[in-house]
């Protein structure tokens, strides 16, 4: 498994990439191997300002529906366009094309209490 040292993870399997004081998150390539095939994701929280572990959307498999958290504190200023027509990029390239938000964080601190790559490594592989 595939876990990139610049990203930051969560126990319920987001990852989270800062710039500046913008996060691009997305669901880890162990969730959605876990998954499987996804076929639909949904969310409708664009320009909403959630708390950090509120549920920002869903997305659904073949074989279940499950919620996304928001690793940080913000409000959600771009959904990727692309997941409508093709929600498989989270399949086939989860770090990349398969990004799910971008949010406009409040406290960019508040990311560096997320797992480093090698805790989430040994909490996945454990």
């Amino acid at each position: 498994m595939n876990f990139p040292e610049h990203l930051r993870y969560t126990k319920d399997h987001e990852w989270v990439r800062l710039e500046d004081d913008m996060a691009i998150i997305g669901i880890t390539e162990f969730a959605q191997s876990e998954l499987g095939d996804i076929v639909y994701v949904e969310i409708e929280t664009l320009n909403q300002h959630l708390a950090a572990d509120s549920v920002f959307g869903t997305v659904e498999a073949v074989k279940t529906v499950s919620d996304l958290f928001l690793p940080v504190t913000g409000t959600i200023v771009e959904i990727n366009p692309e997941l409508n027509n093709k929600p498989e990029l989270i399949n086939n390239d989860p770090y990349g094309e398969g990004w799910m938000v971008k949010v406009k964080v409040d406290d960019v601190t508040e990311a560096e209490r997320l797992l480093k790559a090698d805790a989430y490594a040994a909490l996945v592989q454990g």
